[in-house]
């Protein structure tokens, strides 16, 4: 048996926190990746392994201060960054014919002034914007195939996009009154020191936040009026749960259309997906299924036969949400086969 050559030279910017790891654990694993470049600007010099043992005999780089000349000749750059990153350096990559994978918002949301109200900065590259492709790939496959730049989707706005989007396109529910109720793992909230993630914090609680208005309500509000047709009605409520991974969305809707089979709808709206999996009905996901896989658990239900339709709908936040996800994309763009390197099962327990 050969082993396929790596072809794919790939650059990580910004490889400390849990979202670049995660890239870090799977682009390590790909069969056709060779990790070339892994910035940080506060830990250069460090070898990677030493931060994450994890990767100990996998990645064998050290953290670099970020070089243009080192990133350029890279094939693809992924931006494991903090918001407001990549708007400033994506410009000159591209510029040089290099791919752009970037997993922060900076090219989510495609009203440039409704982006700058809701991240609190200009927007450094308004042009990107309307060239960026959002890269949900069961719903946006073709323009991803042929992109040169990709806006990674949030991991709030996977689970409840895909929850909502085959109810929208079928036209069987009320645009106007879609409610999410989500719940996310402390890793959502990034590797820095906060006060509400320690563990004496966080441990044995369960809150809401962010209730009057969350940056990931104008990214799933765009991508399901784009689905719909039409302007939705959105209630989005994140709540903060005492877990490390997952995020669990709990959808309502309307139904419009009561003699809809939306166990039929599901099923064949995401039939021969490799990362969506339609369960039988009556079913309930969880998110320790997930764990470590790149994959959406969901499970539809009409609560005894009435007009409301709970969709649930779950994922790992930091491989189907953000690092699975970017990779599935990266595929997508090299015209690889989809699944290479992010058809791992989920860890359980």
């Amino acid at each position: 048996m050969t082993t396929a050559t790596p072809s794919i030279k790939v650059g990580v910017v910004g490889g400390t926190g849990y979202t670049g790891v995660e890239l870090l654990r799977l682009l390590a694993a790909h069969p056709l990746v060779r990790l070339a470049v892994i910035t940080s600007r506060g830990d250069a010099g460090t070898p990677v392994a030493n931060m994450f043992p994890n990767l100990r005999g996998r990645v064998d780089l050290a953290f670099t201060a970020p070089d243009p000349a080192a990133l350029a000749a890279c094939d693809v750059v992924f931006f494991a960054t903090p918001n407001g990153i990549a708007m400033k350096e994506a410009g000159d990559l591209l510029g040089k014919g290099v791919k752009v994978i970037d997993l922060a918002a900076d090219f989510r949301i495609k009203d440039v002034p409704e982006w700058e109200a809701w991240y609190g900065m200009p927007h450094a590259s308004p042009a990107l914007v309307a060239e960026a492709v959002y890269g949900l790939p069961e719903f946006n496959r073709d323009a991803i195939r042929g992109a040169c730049l990709v806006a990674n989707p949030g991991c709030y706005p996977t689970a409840v996009q895909l929850g909502f989007m085959p109810l929208l396109r079928a036209g069987v529910v009320d645009p106007a009154s879609l409610i999410a109720d989500c719940k996310s793992g402390v890793s959502g909230a990034g590797r820095k020191a906060e006060v509400h993630t320690l563990f004496a914090e966080a441990g044995d609680n369960f809150k809401a936040y962010a209730v009057p208005g969350h940056r990931h309500l104008p990214e799933i509000r765009q991508g399901l009026t784009g689905v719909a047709g039409a302007a939705v009605g959105l209630t989005f409520v994140p709540h903060l749960t005492p877990m490390i991974r997952g995020i669990h969305a709990t959808l309502y809707a309307r139904l419009t259309d009561r003699s809809a089979d939306l166990q039929a709808l599901f099923e064949r709206t995401y039939a021969g997906e490799p990362f969506v999996d339609v369960m039988p009905a009556g079913s309930h996901p969880e998110t320790r299924s997930l764990r470590g896989a790149n994959t959406c658990r969901i499970a539809i239900h009409r609560p005894q036969g009435g007009d409301t339709v709970v969709v649930l709908s779950a994922i790992d936040n930091l491989v189907k949400g953000a690092a699975g996800q970017a990779i599935h994309n990266m595929n997508l763009m090299f015209g690889l086969p989809e699944t290479t390197g992010i058809d791992g099962i989920a860890l359980l327990p």
